[in-house]
């Protein structure tokens, strides 16, 4: 098989691709014909050799834990039924996902409908996950106004979805005019261009002197902050990144606000321990069109081309490479 490896901690050029013997499940694994598999900014960390939420990989190593694609072989004690089925997996702290074919347990397989596309099954069981994570912290109804940053990205993208299918007063906030018609396309009431200096007055103006209710912030930094002060007494400012590099600094107390950093432990308590649910949701999401994730594709062999691209913040959506 190919697949992309790395020998050594550093830029996107240290990803090789190259031919690997094609991986053999052992007992309770199956083998995945990979047809898309995930990129995700932790990839782009460990490569850089900095840990994360998962530990910096011994080298060389392939890279990746998000795959789809059709289970091609199973291992001892796993049932023959599943040959030719539909899947996709998180690899959890084990990568591998940058490749033709990938090895993992059954028990992490998820079914892939077959009206869902495998690259919106791999953003489904990453990002889809995120999304339906954070909103377990608001209610969303007609009577909300969601302020959504990084309105074009791939959390953003379905946030947006997601509020507007709630019936809630959605504000996308995107970084160019192309971005901001994406956010347009997915249903936002109001998108605007947060690289221009007057897009807060430009919101404020559009709502009517009505207050935001919440903020989903992935961006943090002086964008996340002129957002907050879009928020009415009770509102609520959910953080679950900060991509400019540091976080809102925000006087809750001052404003009669809450603010909250969600992912992380806070996350899992409030799914009861098991992220599974939320990728099953998300998935079941994408299979009614619920969800419409935007992807961006490059050919696995272009790995380092979607690391530059994702690191330089070009992308819009999930970035996925296609073997």
């Amino acid at each position: 098989m190919h697949a992309i490896q790395l020998h050594e901690f550093g830029p996107a050029e240290n990803l090789r691709y190259a031919s690997m013997p094609d991986p053999a499940p052992g007992p309770g694994q199956v083998r995945i014909d990979v047809a898309a598999c995930g990129v995700h900014l932790v990839d782009t960390a460990l490569r850089r050799g900095e840990p994360g939420p998962y530990p910096v990989p011994e080298l060389p190593t392939v890279p990746g834990r998000e795959v789809a694609g059709v289970v091609d072989r199973v291992g001892d004690g796993v049932d023959g039924a599943l040959l030719g089925t539909r899947v996709v997996a998180h690899l959890g702290t084990a990568p591998g996902g940058y490749a033709e074919l990938a090895v993992t347990e059954a028990e992490r397989l998820l079914a892939v409908a077959d009206g869902v596309s495998f690259s919106a099954a791999v953003a489904m069981v990453g990002t889809g996950r995120t999304a339906l994570g954070i909103l377990q912290f608001t209610e969303l109804d007609a009577d909300s106004i969601a302020v959504v940053t990084a309105a074009a990205g791939g959390i953003g993208t379905l946030l947006v979805q997601y509020a507007v299918a709630a019936g809630a007063t959605v504000v996308g906030l995107a970084g160019g005019p192309d971005k901001v018609a994406m956010a347009r396309a997915n249903g936002a009431d109001i998108a605007v261009d947060y690289t221009l200096p007057d897009w807060p007055a430009k919101v404020r103006a559009q709502l009517g002197g009505r207050a935001a209710t919440v903020v989903f912030d992935g961006v943090g930094g002086p964008v996340a902050e002129a957002a907050v002060d879009l928020l009415g007494r009770g509102g609520a400012h959910l953080v679950f990144g900060w991509s400019a590099g540091a976080p809102a600094q925000v006087d809750t107390a001052a404003r009669g606000i809450t603010s909250e950093t969600v992912l992380g432990p806070p996350m899992i308590q409030r799914a009861g321990g098991d992220l599974r649910v939320l990728s099953e949701r998300a998935l079941a999401g994408a299979g009614t069109g619920l969800f419409r994730p935007a992807v961006t594709e490059f050919p696995l062999a272009e790995a380092a081309t979607a690391h530059h691209a994702l690191e330089s913040r070009s992308t819009t959506g999930k970035v996925v490479l296609i073997p």
